[in-house]
Parts: structure tokens; C-alpha cells; sequence
């Protein structure tokens, strides 16, 4: 059986869009956003600008790259030429999805899509923890199209609108998941499916949720010895492989019990677990609750999923986006 374990990833963090702009800058300009510990993404469309998250990792972006942040850190935007005191510009609201920054004369230096989104997955921390904490693909135009798209389904007021948001997004994320070129180095799950011995393992874990792995049987999935296996996937994913496999299952059980279509035993089976006393034993030590429990009360909605995010102020751009 084929996986994917970033599709698999990304499909639980169960993104919804919060908004996506055009912004158009000219002169010297700086916007600074505060860190969020949700996904923020940038296209660019013309010209060219830096952009900086926590203060010291710095990127410069042109004409056709894409830079992605899972959890948004403190970040700094600005034109190159802009002086190291220069202070924060205001962002000035043009049209609907539309903003102006700088100069608010003639033609525009830069043009570049942006975005928020965020994750309803109540355990959306650690499933985001094992992925780069910054992804910077060059010259992949389809991501800014998407970018496109996501603005124009959020503006509209169309039939499943929720659903075809949720879609793209997963899309965007993957793409530009797999397709980075530049990432930190950082212990994440995709440095882990970089490397083919330990993607293979990875693959195996992710198909087979429900079989009783072993660090010796992953270790012959990658093709190493065992302690090797154990201190290269512990050093490059982040976690030892057994914890990693437990906050998968546990990822996966949450899943099905919010779903409510299978009884305890069967989610205990289809996440490695013996019987279901075992399964609640495990699942109440890792998550603070009992699964029935679990089940009755986390349960979203659709509506909550969609209004997930939306009540605190983020960005910039976010209260002049309302405004009318």
C-alpha cells in the first residue's frame, strides 16, 4: 500500500482559510505581523523583498518563490532598501482583497499574494511540530495560482464553500511541502521522507498504523541496524521512532473517535492496540481523558472548523480587511 505521509499529515491538521490578499508595495516600506503559531504564506508575484521570522532567519524572495511558515513565528517584511530603524508601514486598503504599502503613488516594486490559514486539529502543536518551521520553494508559479484561488472562494459566497476552501488548502500545503527548496535544518517529517532509508520506515509506519512495529522491524524497513536506524531517524524526524509511531496512532485514534463511526474496539484495532482496555489505558496517559470521553467532547463542527481562528487580531491587514 502507498502513503503519503505528508497528504496523511496535512489532511489531519484540518486547515480552513482565514484570508488571502494582494498587496502591492512601492519605495521603502516594512510591515511587521507578531508571531501567530499559525500557517502564514507568501507568494511573489512581480519584483522583490526580504523577509525575516524571529529576527535572524532571513530570506531574500523573487519573481516566483513561495515561502511557507506551519507556525508563524515574529516576522519582518520589507523592501530592500529599507534603512534598519525604519518603523512599521501602514497598510492602506485599496479595495476589497486588495492593499497598498509605501509609496502610495505610481507603479508598484513588488506584487505578492499572501495568506493565513489556520488548523482546526485539536492536536494540530504536535502534528504541525514535525514539519519544517519554514519551507521556501523558487520558481513554482501553480502556488501562487492556488494562492489566487483560495482568495476568490473566500470572497465569494458560493455552495460548499468550506469544503472547496479546505481542499485547496491542503493542496497548497503539499505542494509546497514537498516541493521546498530550501528549508531549515530543523528535525522535521519531511527532512525524514528526504532520506530514503528512513522514508521508507516512515511509509511502513504510516500504511500500517496497526501492526506491532518494533524498532528492529523499521530498522529493516530502512535497511539499517538498529541503533543506527534509532539515532539517525531520532536525529533527523525529531523524535525516537517509537514516540513518533505513538503520536501518529494517537493523531489517528482522534480522528476516528470524532468521527463516531467505529466502536472503541474497532479504533483500538485499526491503531495498533490489542483490546480496547489497552487502547484507553494508552490513549488516556497521552491525551488526559479516556477515549469515550474524548469522543463525546471533542467533536467539531463544521461551523467551528470554519470559525476556528477568526476572533483574535493577527495581522496587519486583518481589521482593515473588514473594514467597509
Amino acid at each position: 500500500m502507498s502513503v503519503d505521509p505528508l497528504a496523511q499529515i496535512v489532511t489531519l491538521l484540518q486547515p480552513a482559510a482565514r484570508f488571502s490578499k494582494l498587496v502591492e508595495c512601492a519605495d521603502a516600506w516594512r510591515i511587521h505581523r507578531e508571531a501567530t503559531g499559525e500557517p502564514f504564506y507568501c507568494a511573489i508575484l512581480e519584483g522583490s523583498c526580504r523577509v525575516t521570522f524571529g529576527g535572524n532567519q532571513r530570506f531574500v524572495l523573487r519573481a516566483g518563490d513561495f515561502i511557507l511558515a506551519p507556525a508563524m513565528r515574529e516576522l519582518v517584511n520589507d523592501s530592500l532598501n529599507a534603512p534598519d530603524d525604519m518603523p512599521s508601514t501602514l497598510p492602506i486598503r485599496v479595495s476589497e482583497g486588495h492593499f497598498r504599502v509605501g509609496c502610495q503613488d505610481g507603479p508598484a516594486d513588488l506584487r505578492m499574494l499572501i495568506g493565513h490559514c489556520s488548523f482546526g486539529a485539536s492536536d494540530a502543536a504536535l502534528l504541525v511540530s514535525l514539519l519544517p518551521d519554514v519551507v521556501l520553494v523558487r520558481n513554482r508559479p501553480r502556488l501562487a495560482t492556488l494562492i489566487q484561488l483560495i482568495g476568490e472562494e473566500t470572497r465569494e459566497r458560493r455552495a460548499a464553500k468550506e469544503l472547496v476552501l479546505e481542499r485547496l488548502l491542503e493542496v497548497l500545503l503539499i505542494e509546497a511541502l514537498r516541493s521546498g527548496t530550501e528549508t531549515t535544518s530543523a528535525p522535521s517529517l519531511s527532512r525524514g521522507l528526504g532520506d530514503e532509508r528512513l522514508a521508507a520506515a516512515l511509509r511502513s509506519m504510516h500504511a500500517h498504523p496497526e501492526h506491532c512495529w518494533t524498532v528492529a522491524e523499521l530498522a529493516t524497513e530502512a535497511a539499517l541496524s538498529r541503533s543506527a536506524f534509532f539515532a539517525k531517524f531520532s536525529r533527523i524526524v525529531g523524535l525516537p521512532p517509537m514516540e513518533y509511531l505513538l503520536a501518529w496512532r494517537m493523531a489517528l485514534a482522534k480522528q476516528l473517535l470524532r468521527s463516531r463511526e467505529l466502536s472503541i474496539d474497532r479504533v483500538a484495532v485499526q491503531v495498533g492496540y490489542g483490546s480496547a482496555s489497552s487502547f484507553s489505558v494508552a490513549f488516556a496517559r497521552y491525551v488526559g481523558m479516556p477515549p469515550a470521553r474524548y469522543a463525546r467532547t471533542q467533536a467539531p463542527t463544521p461551523s467551528e472548523l470554519a470559525q476556528h481562528g477568526n476572533l483574535t487580531k493577527r495581522d496587519p491587514f486583518d481589521d482593515l480587511s473588514r473594514q467597509d
